[in-house]
């Protein structure tokens, strides 16, 4: 078994000698960072104003709303056939997005990998999916909706925006770890660019691609829950801002998130399945 020595940091001083401190200077950066962290945490704590704040109240009050919630969940305001219909609409803003976002950022993935496409197209594609992908999904999703109104149709837009700059990112990455030999051999032999891209690129990339397309996929759908309420696109996520901040109804609200629970664990252990079936090596590992 191998053993990996702590890592040093040598600096030569002007009078010839040696300097040499445990861990590396980026290590140290990183430490640095987290103790100011910390204290600007415990002095945010300090400054807080804490009139008429009754503690053991709150937390009794806190204990007796969690009870309601998780031990007594129940339907007051909706049936479970609407139940059922909102948990449909959620997951058909995730699966619209994910689809339709993994097409797109497909083609685009071409464009953005380096060993497909020209330097320039590749730098121009990424600058902007960057950018796409440094703005949040949820204001993407408010910018649509102030575009084209409230409704499904802004929170697909928005979410099918950050999965086309989420899935370029990961499918480009994944072209380019293909094997040079083999793309080299089918342009000698005279293929053309979308010859290559279907028998050397996808053959060897399809199962990175429908990993990171359903892993998109989860992502998609707990930004649905969250944008059916922001965006005013319905679904399961809705019914959970309006049992929460309209009714109060702390036993529904306990409902519907048992029911996102339950539907989050489904998609996880089919990810796992597909995971066993594509990844059986990485999955022992």
């Amino acid at each position: 078994m191998e053993t990996v020595a702590n890592p040093t940091y040598m600096k030569r001083k002007r009078n010839g000698r040696i300097s040499i401190k445990a861990g590396s200077k980026s290590e140290r950066v990183i430490r640095l960072t987290m103790m100011l962290l910390f204290v600007l945490t415990v002095t945010a704590f300090l400054l807080f104003d804490y009139t008429g704040l009754e503690l053991w109240t709150a937390i009794v009050e806190t204990g007796q709303n969690l009870k309601v919630m998780f031990f007594e969940p129940a339907l007051n305001h909706f049936t479970w056939a609407e139940a059922f219909y909102q948990v449909g609409v959620t997951l058909g803003l995730a699966v619209l997005s994910t689809i339709i976002g993994a097409v797109i950022a497909f083609f685009l993935a071409l464009m953005a990998a380096t060993n497909l496409s020209k330097e320039w197209v590749t730098k121009v594609v990424r600058v902007i999916v960057a950018f796409i992908r440094a703005v949040p999904t949820v204001l993407w999703v408010l910018i649509f909706a102030i575009a084209a109104g409230l409704g499904s149709e802004a929170a697909v837009l928005g979410m099918l925006f950050h999965s086309i700059a989420y899935l370029v990112k990961a499918f480009s990455e994944a072209f380019e770890e293909v094997d040079k030999g083999i793309l080299e051999a089918l342009r000698a032999t005279g293929s053309s660019w979308w010859h290559v891209v279907i028998h050397g690129i996808m053959p060897s990339t399809f199962t990175y691609i429908l990993s990171w397309t359903f892993l998109r996929f989860e992502i998609n759908f707990a930004v649905a829950v969250a944008m059916g309420a922001a965006a005013g696109a319905g679904g399961i996520g809705f019914e959970l801002f309006m049992a929460s901040g309209f009714y109060f109804d702390l036993s529904e609200v306990g409902f519907i998130t048992y029911a996102i629970l339950i539907i989050a664990i489904i998609l996880e252990v089919f990810s796992t399945q597909l995971k066993n079936r594509y990844f059986p090596s990485s999955v022992r590992n």
